[in-house]
């Protein structure tokens, strides 16, 4: 098999890797939750090539992505619920949806400003996609696609089940709260400024720092308190609350935390290098320097402005 600039050659590629007989044993095992951390660690490094300013290593980065993309639509066609033609069908209709005063007729062009039309788009899609569960069989991605399975998901009975859950009613489903448009599965960092950012929408926030660094005050206090009680369950609640507090404050100040956070981590690792580097010149590793040793090495990293610039 040939490499191509066609998209249709990836998918055959991966529907090669994931042939049961002649496949790769490895791609064949794999199902979507043990390639769902792939698919995330593979953006993270899109977002570190562009953050290093590498365009070598985007476009190969860029292309592991899309192999995900690939990756998780084989697996719901395998399963019977969707290829990747429907994931590129359902995006461009979203971008065109979204679009209207780019793909509108002129009427919409000249609305391009409309206040309110976005969430009105996006309000109708959600609208929409309840409605499409409402009467698609339920199928859940951990489920094996067996002719039976899928049999079984498609009868009236599991349909209704799926239409109308115990204890829920339509109007319920009809109201999500005012956080759930934030998607859980963001990096905590990420999720808390954006959970806050959407309750201050609404007036719930502070609006200057004084009382988040009183807050924050309170919440180590509260930390020390269960460390000194090593009391393990209780040190992971309210270190949770003193990093939310530290969110808090940084987006008051108008500061991305996960960017701070990897700024303090590039200016560690370039002191450490400085460290491991120093006591090689002097024929030294260090599992046998001691930790004086490594700390005035720290220091002199820091007096010669080592990893200042973050």
């Amino acid at each position: 098999m040939e490499h191509s600039r066609d998209i249709a050659r990836l998918v055959e590629i991966m529907a090669a890797l994931r042939h049961p007989e002649t496949g790769c044993p490895w791609d064949v095992e794999q199902d979507f939750s043990t390639i769902a951390p792939y698919t995330v660690e593979e953006a993270y490094e899109v977002a570190d090539a562009i953050e290093r300013d590498d365009a070598v290593d985007l476009k190969e980065e860029l292309g592991d992505l899309l192999l995900q993309v690939v990756y998780h639509a084989r697996i719901a066609e395998e399963r019977g619920l969707f290829g990747f033609g429907d994931v590129v069908e359902a995006i461009t209709r979203k971008m065109i949806r979204r679009h209207p005063h780019v793909f509108g007729d002129a009427e919409a062009r000249s609305a391009r400003s409309a206040k309110g039309q976005w969430e009105r788009i996006k309000a109708e899609e959600k609208a929409e996609r309840r409605a499409a569960r409402a009467t698609a069989p339920t199928v859940r991605l951990s489920e094996a696609a067996s002719p039976a399975r899928l049999a079984e998901s498609a009868s009236p009975a599991r349909v209704s089940q799926a239409a109308s859950p115990a204890g829920a009613t339509v109007a319920e489903d009809d109201l999500p709260g005012h956080l759930d448009t934030v998607p859980a599965a963001l990096p905590a960092l990420t999720l808390a400024f954006k959970v806050q950012a959407r309750a201050a929408a609404v007036g719930f926030d502070w609006d200057r720092p004084e009382p988040i660094l009183a807050k924050l005050d309170e919440e180590i206090g509260e930390l020390a308190e269960v460390v000194a009680a090593s009391d393990t369950d209780a040190v992971e609640a309210e270190m949770g609350d003193v990093i939310f507090s530290v969110v808090n404050l940084a987006r008051c100040h108008g500061v991305d935390p996960e960017k701070a956070l990897r700024r303090c981590v590039r200016k560690f690792r370039d002191r450490f290098g400085f460290i491991e580097r120093g006591l090689a010149a002097s024929g030294r590793t260090l599992d046998e320097a001691s930790l004086d040793e490594m700390e005035a090495l720290w220091v002199a990293a820091k007096a010669n402005g080592v990893g200042a610039q973050g």
